[in-house]
């Protein structure tokens, strides 16, 4: 267990990079919270270490882009618990659904990913049957590019610029806990009783 708020930093920083890119990563995924109060498991895609900023994938029709353009701010709950680590992040969203940001993270994705965005109806449209969503011919299927096209009007990324870390430790000898605030671009440390 690190004992300097320096080397917790740099920890968060190695965890949270590496789950974006280790898919087996317990940071992989992560609970999302948007200002509406709803919560939800999205994947991290892209951490920047240097700029504290990460990126989410999803469906532009989707309620929480509705939240995020009505209130960006986000808050995101990462633990491993292998590592007895727990990293509450806070930040502020933009969605993009165009530009070089959400292009490059399209053709970065595979085209199995993809397809979810072929999706005739928004996500948390009511059904009369269990179902995908994807069309027919779609289903259990690796589309080709071609087919795929349609499929990119829906699909938005979420960067969040994050502002807070509040880090936790779980230990039988005692919890350790650190708060990180970032403020004009200078990150305030602390610690905190957990």
């Amino acid at each position: 267990m690190p004992d300097q708020l320096e080397l917790i930093l740099k920890e968060i920083r190695d965890h949270l990079h590496d789950g974006a890119v280790n898919r087996r990563s317990a940071l992989h995924t992560a609970v999302v919270g948007t200002s509406d109060g709803d919560l939800r498991v999205m994947v991290l895609r892209h951490f920047d270490r240097d700029t504290l900023s990460l990126r989410l994938h999803t469906d532009a029709r989707s309620q929480k882009v509705t939240a995020i353009l009505d209130d960006p701010a986000l808050s995101i709950l990462f633990y491993d618990p292998e590592a007895k680590v727990q990293i509450r992040a806070r930040g502020i969203a933009m969605v993009e659904k165009q530009g070089a940001v959400a292009d490059a993270a399209w053709a970065e994705s595979t085209p199995f990913a993809r397809r979810c965005y072929l999706s005739e109806f928004a996500p948390g449209a009511s059904s009369d049957a269990a179902q995908s969503g994807l069309p027919e011919w779609v289903e259990g299927i690796v589309p080709t590019e071609a087919q795929l096209a349609p499929a990119r009007e829906n699909f938005a990324v979420i960067m969040v610029a994050l502002s807070a870390f509040d880090w936790l430790y779980l230990a039988n000898s005692g919890h350790r806990r650190a708060k990180f605030e970032i403020v004009d671009g200078i990150i305030e440390s602390r610690w905190l009783v957990p």
